[in-house]
């Protein structure tokens, strides 16, 4: 039996007081901390937070800790109990980690628990106190985890039947917002933290078609007995991490909604569709996983080229069910996918980087990218998606829509999940060909190579019309707008306190041919100071004009010569041609 209690000890030095007892330990017990979680591929050695580790036998004896590497220690013991106790530093505001303050306390199981190697698969529980200041005695406690004792949503004692499954019930604390809702039979409850106005009610409305819309999709009963969304609102946030029974998120305050008849603005659009992301992991990737992660090794990387198959169908399928489940218009939802696209066409890196490799290297590539990422490499999200649209409309097309995407999830759950195997690099292909009853090597060779996916003439067939389009300014994230840029500038700005910062530059752009870099300073264009309405005063030139521009890189001023070049197709609008054909794959 290993048993665990943890308390918020000092919310203002963001300080978490674990303690960790563990019964017949081994003679050398060797306990370690995971150096990353499932579902967010990067090494984040959660044990650099770990402070004054500590350990006692039975008696109360102190015994010999050594450490062994930067995430392991073993314990030299003769007794039938040994007591680990430690603090976890938690100021990390992320749904990845752990965060406490006086506002509220928020944590995943695998920045706080210690793992006992070689009980890994035995019963855990844990004991989760409320914060000892009296200003605080009335936060509340939300969590999947099975609750032992108590009320709903008050502190109390937890189980687990093993540690995979006990880190993966994060905890939220404190005094959010609370909504509950029934969908096909299972109580899904909503946790919103921080100040906002969000109606509930309306939450609840929406949630609940997406929510039933996907454990249909799949079949039921759902792969979980009661399910929750925490959600961390800020000023300005975003991110989302999936769990068994529940998903840790991140919005901004604009990303709700205010009143139950409130129309669904592209802000709400995105909150929606992230709870939707999140949700459909319950099936894919939480259940249907690589064989690679049966189990997880969490000490280091686990590389598996089948990223794409987890975030790039699910990324397709986190705003196609919002339009399936009748939360977003037809136009909506194509705007949406135009998006997606504009992505994906914007980035010089899908020429260099194949979807799979996107997915082997998503350890540094893609979660440590920096200022050049959008030249090197291409995200298996975005691409994913397309070729999943790919695969959907082929798969409708060919079969006179007998069977689409969905058949091949329905099958991983029933032949993969369900029978508690992992799927090989080869799996989603020989799905699509049972389906199909052919060859598919040259449908899945996009995953291979850095072609673009032929998709325009697909979406013709289903009555969309493909058009690529030139940028309309720096707000433009593609889908149905009017009048674009007819002059290109190729680099990213933000305001700075002289003119522009410059974030990144494309390269090939009249930015990278004038000489900008990330960093840079731009102050001046043409004689004049620039300013934020830079790009839009570009276009009052013609082309083959040449103006000078002068910047500070560091403290030493540079200067170059911007040739006035026309913006280039990187924008992607779909638009209904035929609504007979459409139905084919948008009829609800």
């Amino acid at each position: 039996m290993i048993h665990y209690q943890i308390i918020p000890l000092d919310p203002k030095a963001h300080l978490f007081a674990v303690t960790m007892t563990l019964r017949q330990p081994k003679s050398v017990q060797v306990f370690s901390l995971p150096a990353w979680l499932p579902g967010s591929y990067m090494v984040r050695d959660f044990a650099k937070n770990i402070i004054e580790l500590k350990a006692q036998d039975k008696q109360g004896q102190p015994l010999k800790l050594t450490q062994l590497d930067k995430q392991t220690w073993s314990v030299d013991n003769s007794s039938l109990e040994i007591t680990l106790t430690y603090q976890v530093y938690a100021w990390d505001l992320s749904v990845r980690t752990a965060h406490l303050d006086m506002t509220h306390g928020f944590f995943n199981g695998s920045s706080v628990f210690l793992a006992a190697h070689g009980v890994e698969d035995s019963s855990h529980t844990v004991t989760i106190l409320p914060p000892t200041e009296s200003s605080l005695s009335d936060w509340r406690l939300a969590t999947s985890m099975t609750r032992l004792n108590g009320d709903d949503f008050a502190f109390g004692q937890f189980s687990a039947e093993s540690y995979d499954e006990l880190i993966d019930h994060p905890v939220e604390m404190g005094l959010f917002s609370l909504a509950s809702f029934d969908a096909c039979g299972v109580q899904h409850d909503i946790v919103l933290n921080g100040r906002h106005r969000a109606c509930m009610p309306r939450l609840c409305q929406d949630l609940k078609a997406i929510c039933e819309y996907q454990i249909n999709l799949f079949g039921t009963p759902a792969p979980f007995k009661r399910y929750l969304f925490m959600t961390t609102v800020l000023d300005n946030g975003f991110g989302g991490l999936e769990h068994r029974a529940s998903t840790a998120l991140m919005c901004s305050r604009k990303d709700l909604p205010l009143t139950l008849d409130a129309p669904i603005n592209n802000d709400y659009r995105t909150y929606l569709s992230l709870c939707s992301h999140e949700y459909f992991h319950s099936w894919n990737v939480k259940r249907i996983k690589p064989e690679c992660f049966l189990p997880y090794k969490l000490d280091a990387e686990t590389y598996t080229p089948q990223l794409w198959a987890y975030e790039g169908i699910t990324s397709y399928y986190d705003d196609f069910l919002t339009y399936r489940a009748g939360r977003v218009s037809q136009q909506d939802y194509l705007d949406m996918l135009s998006e997606t696209f504009t992505r994906v066409y914007r980035s010089q890196g899908r020429f260099k980087q194949t979807i799979k490799d996107a997915s082997f290297n998503a350890w540094t590539k893609f979660y440590k990218q920096d200022e050049n990422a959008q030249n090197a490499i291409i995200s298996y999200y975005t691409k994913g998606a397309l070729f999943a649209l790919y695969l959907d409309l082929i798969l409708r097309s060919e079969t006179q829509g007998q069977y689409s995407l969905d058949d091949v999830m329905r099958i991983l759950w029933q032949e993969y999940a369900l029978q508690n195997k992992g799927t090989t690099d080869q799996c989603h292909q020989a799905i699509v060909e049972r389906l199909l009853n052919r060859d598919c090597h040259a449908i899945f060779a996009y995953l291979d190579n850095t072609d673009d996916i032929p998709l325009a003439p697909l979406l013709t067939e289903f009555g969309v019309d493909f058009t690529l389009r030139a940028s309309q300014g720096p707000q433009d994230v593609g889908g149905t707008q009017h009048k674009g840029y007819k002059i290109a500038f190729g680099a990213k700005t933000q305001a700075a306190p002289m003119g522009l910062k410059i974030v990144s530059v494309a390269q090939g752009s009249p930015a990278h041919f004038a000489g900008l870099s990330a960093g840079d300073n731009l102050i001046a264009a043409d004689n004049l100071q620039v300013n934020a309405q830079f790009e839009a005063q570009l276009q009052h030139y013609s082309l083959g004009e040449a103006i000078n521009l002068h910047w500070f890189r560091r403290d030493e001023l540079m200067t170059g010569e911007l040739v006035i070049t026309a913006a280039p197709k990187d924008t992607v609008a779909l638009l209904v041609r035929d609504n007979s054909k459409i139905a084919a794959w948008l009829g609800r």
